[in-house]
């Protein structure tokens, strides 16, 4: 599709881009992207469209992809590229842009854990509802739950702090402006967990790449939170005895509440305080016997560990604080 049959066809349904004046250097299409779309040290893999419902993820969905439905999907452009701001970088990202109705607005997002993909399931709801958006892999490929990648990779390490979702970030708004002619009227984020937490270092480190920023759920600080989650591990998995079945954690969670729920003066199934929650664990240590509905001493030790969270052995200082109780 070429550019005036793009502006004709969005302005039938009342888009943002039949009120634009494509300037000369706007690409002619989206496949010429590959070749028009320059920017600094980055290489423009793909650059196609995609008719309305026939995408096919390539690889995994990501963060928010569970449930997706992809036949949903409006046509538009995708383009792929490669990131290296340095020898040792590899960010890959992807910038989707509605080929009708696109609102003028786009939506960016980070990932998840470690990353190692791109973050398709972000990019499937803001795409439906008109907006441009781009995700990125983070700097690396592979699995989100192995950070190996970064030994001995100061390089890789700073782009996933935080300059691979800068770098993706600026390209992608470049991205948008060659094919619609213009850049988007406002630049949105919103992602969680590691995407939160780079939704943050957006904020202090780039505010000039986003107008708004929702960073849900943020994994920060990053190093006493790793400690946090290697502490609560260690503490249901020193032995067998100690490790706790998953409905034993609903059972538990069914005693907090039952213990503190009332303590604001309302049951609606919410711990109001719960630093202020006098419930222990001790109270569900079976009789006997280990039981599904009781819990081994073991497991009830395990459980106070996490309420406690870690503390510096030397100096007790509380390093991060424990999980809340009536969040099992």
């Amino acid at each position: 599709m070429d550019r005036m049959s793009l502006l004709s066809a969005s302005c039938a349904t009342g888009a943002v881009a039949c009120l634009l004046v494509v300037p000369a250097q706007a690409a002619t299409s989206c496949a010429a992207l590959a070749q028009e779309l320059r920017l600094p040290h980055t290489t423009i893999t793909l650059a196609a469209e995609v008719p309305a419902g026939s995408f096919k993820l390539p690889g995994p969905a990501g963060p928010g992809g569970t449930g997706m439905d992809l036949s949903a999907l409006p046509s538009f452009c995708r383009v792929a590229g490669t990131i290296r701001p340095t020898a040792d970088s590899d960010i890959r990202f992807e910038v989707w842009m509605p080929l009708t109705g696109w609102n003028g607005r786009s939506v960016g997002g980070g990932n998840g854990v470690w990353a190692g993909s791109i973050a398709y399931g972000d990019m499937v709801g803001p795409l439906g509802r008109g907006y441009a958006t781009a995700a990125t892999d983070v700097a690396h490929q592979g699995s989100p739950l192995d950070g190996t990648f970064l030994t001995g990779h100061p390089e890789k390490l700073t782009d996933f702090g935080h300059r691979a979702v800068h770098e993706s970030t600026v390209a992608a708004k470049a991205t948008i402006a060659k094919f619609y002619g213009e850049g988007p009227q406002r630049s949105l984020y919103a992602s969680c967990s590691t995407g939160g937490r780079i939704g943050l270092m957006e904020a202090y480190r780039y505010p000039e790449d986003y107008d708004g920023i929702s960073a849900i759920a943020p994994a920060n600080p990053m190093v006493p939170l790793m400690v946090m989650s290697l502490w609560t591990g260690n503490a249901t998995m020193k032995n067998e005895t100690s490790r706790i079945p998953a409905p034993k954690f609903a059972l538990v969670q069914k005693a907090a509440m039952e213990a503190c729920d009332a303590d604001d003066g309302v049951r609606d199934g919410i711990i109001g305080n719960p630093p202020t929650c006098k419930f222990d664990p001790a109270m569900l240590q079976c009789k006997g016997d280990d039981a599904p509905e009781c819990l081994t001493a073991p497991q009830v030790q395990a459980l106070r560990a996490i309420y406690e969270g870690p503390r510096n052995p030397r100096t007790k200082e509380q390093i991060y604080p424990g999980l809340s109780v009536g969040a099992e």
